[in-house]
C-alpha cells in the first residue's frame, strides 16, 4: 500500500487529534476520579477557578456546551456541593455559578494535575504551550471555515 494514499487512516491528521484526546483522557481519568470529578466537571471548575460567579450561558460558550449539556453538569456539580446556582437579582435571566467553600478548596488538590499531564506526555511545558498554541489556531481555522461554508 502506498505511504501517500490520502485516505489511509495513518494518514488522517482527523485520526491522529482523535485518538491523542483518548490517550489524554486515558490518563485524566484517574487523576479526576481522586477529585470526584469527570473531565467536563473539570473543565467547569477551571473556569470558574479563573473567575467566580460567572453566568451560565458564558460558561456554555466558553466550553462549546449548549444548555441542554450544560445544565446537568451543573446539577451534579450542585449535587455534590461544589457550585451553587442562583438567578442575578439584577437581571433574573441570568444564572450565575458560584464556587462553594469546598469547590474553592478543590482547587489546591487539582493544582498538579498540569504537572503530571506534561510528565505523562514526556515533554517540556514549552513544547505542550506550542501544541496547544498550534492546536488552538487550527480549531480557530477549522472553524472559520466551517462558517464560511
Amino acid at each position: 500500500m502506498n505511504k501517500d494514499e490520502p485516505l489511509l487512516l495513518a494518514n488522517q491528521v482527523c485520526f491522529a487529534l482523535y485518538s491523542a484526546t483518548l490517550a489524554m483522557t486515558r490518563v485524566y481519568r484517574p487523576l479526576l476520579d481522586g477529585l470526584g470529578l469527570t473531565y467536563p466537571q473539570y473543565l467547569v471548575m477551571l473556569l470558574l477557578w479563573e473567575e467566580d460567579g460567572q453566568a451560565m450561558k458564558g460558561l456554555g460558550e466558553r466550553l462549546g456546551l449548549d444548555s441542554g449539556t450544560l445544565t446537568p453538569l451543573l446539577k451534579r456539580l450542585e449535587g455534590q456541593g461544589l457550585v451553587t446556582r442562583a438567578r442575578d437579582p439584577e437581571d433574573e435571566r441570568v444564572v450565575r455559578v458560584r464556587l462553594t467553600p469546598e469547590g474553592a478548596a478543590l482547587r489546591g488538590k487539582a493544582e498538579c494535575l498540569p504537572a503530571r499531564i506534561t510528565e505523562a506526555a514526556g515533554c517540556s511545558t514549552e513544547q505542550l504551550s506550542a501544541l496547544r498554541e498550534t492546536l488552538l489556531r487550527l480549531r480557530d481555522d477549522l472553524n472559520e471555515a466551517a462558517d464560511r461554508e
